[in-house]
């Protein structure tokens, strides 16, 4: 049988404080979400003046990156360099702004955020994920 680390509730709720200082630094209103490693949503948190699209896209952009073991921005370029058929993969949004958590080489979870640009999102997710 083999072990890997696992979230705690104390692990998401100090990495969704370091995504949210991280964006309130900013002055970026966006959704941060937290996810296990199963894609189950563990933290959904929509920060004053939010756009309400982004509480549907942060999750969708966690989990990408939990099942699929990597940032989610991968799968956007591989839309941009052609790969359109990807877009058909339900399960998958590809857009920047979804990471992996990943401790001893093991995927545990992931943080979507979503509400300014793609690469500011990514940012505020690897703050929270630094926090760890």
């Amino acid at each position: 049988m083999k072990t890997r680390p696992m979230l705690t509730a104390d692990d998401v709720k100090r990495i969704a404080t370091a995504c949210e200082a991280e964006a309130v630094k900013n002055n970026w209103a966006v959704t941060i979400a937290i996810c296990d490693d199963g894609g189950h949503l563990l933290w959904l948190q929509r920060l004053d003046g939010a756009a309400p699209v982004s509480a549907t896209i942060g999750p969708r952009k966690a989990i990408t990156a939990a099942i699929g073991r990597r940032e989610s921005g991968v799968y956007e370029k591989m839309v941009n360099e052609g790969r359109v058929s990807f877009l058909s993969v339900d399960v998958v949004t590809p857009l920047e702004g979804g990471a992996p958590i990943i401790v001893d080489g093991h995927v545990i979870g992931a943080v979507g955020v979503s509400g300014v640009k793609s690469s500011e999102d990514l940012q505020i997710a690897k703050a929270g994920i630094a926090a760890l």
